[in-house]
């Protein structure tokens, strides 16, 4: 039976799923947890990676997060979209060969334009593999000196297209910054007993995941996000079987995942304040949900892929914020879009307060 929901049943549900408010079976206790549950979480800003496994895991620190991803509860790559998002580390593999074989197969236009080959690329991956293989980790720079002394040319966008197809391969990962910069190292040897599923079950493990972190969410944004055809994605859905249930938003079709019917679907008030590159937004195309259209704009500038951190209630934008972090203190500045009473503004206060000691900084914080 088809479950009918109201725009703000479907809101309160969704806010559920991205476990910004108490879940009925999920309990993440770290980032593994957190990663698994999502089955990827967008993060090529890697700040804004940490402070959205923060946000879900109340009382950890940056520092707790930190140490997390270098014991590899999770790692970084380009599964999906030519993004880097979190997976989890044995299943980084088995994702990669779903999800990359389209971006893959796209690449040759772009290269052509960078005057850059397959040659160059399957060059690239035996270099960096054989430079970090015996637990070498080299920051990107260094990465990149090894591909110039290997006679690779590196300049404009060539280094980088070189790198992620190193990863998109398989051969390489990000590993956590030292310090400012990106690392590298090798995927064998940082996930070394990787999960390998058959295609069907690999589809329904995705499909589950995508729409148990996300939902409720149609077909058409599983394929979206998953950079699947939508034809692999209706299939996905159908393999999934009894994990998933059929609902109803506006009459539109969609799925969720079935624990969450039994979720709470009254509306709270709850008040967070999240970074800009969070599965909030980014887990979606149509953001109607969440974000009023007439504040877009203000959300993500030029419409440039440039997401601001945002103050959200009650599951709505309700503001953006901007911080900057210093040796000792995080400064931020919010900007309203919605008007904010002295009640509300304390409730920011106090979420901003949140975030400041994950930071390990005193905040300082102006209107």
């Amino acid at each position: 039976m088809t479950v009918r929901l109201s725009r703000a049943e479907a809101l309160a549900l969704r806010m559920t799923a991205l476990l910004l408010r108490p879940h009925p079976t999920a309990r993440p206790t770290g980032v593994a947890d957190v990663v698994e549950w999502f089955g990827a979480m967008q993060v090529q800003d890697a700040a804004s990676g940490l402070w959205s496994l923060g946000v879900r895991l109340p009382g950890a620190t940056q520092a707790d997060v930190s140490a997390a991803l270098e014991r590899r509860e999770a790692l970084r790559t380009w599964p999906m979209r030519g993004t880097v998002h979190l997976v989890p580390a044995r299943d980084t593999r088995w994702m990669l060969e779903l999800t990359g074989a389209r971006t893959l197969a796209g690449i040759g236009g772009r290269w052509r334009q960078l005057g850059l080959t397959l040659a160059d690329g399957d060059r690239a991956g035996d270099v960096l593999g054989a430079a970090l293989t015996g637990g070498g980790r080299l920051t990107r720079a260094e990465c990149l000196a090894a591909l110039r002394a290997a006679g690779l040319d590196t300049d404009g966008q060539r280094g980088y297209h070189l790198l992620w197809y190193a990863s998109q391969r398989g051969v390489t990962c990000i590993a956590p910054h030292v310090g400012t910069e990106q690392t590298f190292v090798l995927l064998d040897e940082w996930a070394p007993e990787p999960h390998r599923p058959e295609r069907d079950e690999a589809l329904a493990l995705l499909a589950h995941r995508y729409v148990r972190g996300h939902g409720p969410v149609s077909r058409h944004e599983l394929a979206r996000w998953t950079g699947l055809t939508v034809t692999d994605a209706t299939r996905a859905i159908t393999l999934a079987g009894d994990l998933l249930s059929p609902v109803e938003v506006d009459g539109e079709p969609a799925v969720v995942d079935t624990a969450l019917l039994d979720a709470p679907r009254a509306p709270a008030d709850d008040v967070h304040t999240l970074p800009g590159f969070d599965e909030y937004l980014l887990g979606f195309k149509d953001r109607s949900l969440m974000l009023d259209p007439a504040h877009a704009a203000a959300v993500v500038p030029g419409n440039n892929g440039m997401f601001r951190s945002t103050v959200v209630r009650g599951g709505r934008v309700a503001g953006t914020w901007t911080r900057t972090i210093g040796a000792k203190a995080v400064r931020v500045t919010v900007h309203q879009l919605v008007p904010f009473d002295a009640a509300l503004r304390s409730r920011v206060d106090a979420a901003l307060a949140a975030y400041a000691r994950f930071l390990g900084l005193a905040l300082r914080h102006s209107w």
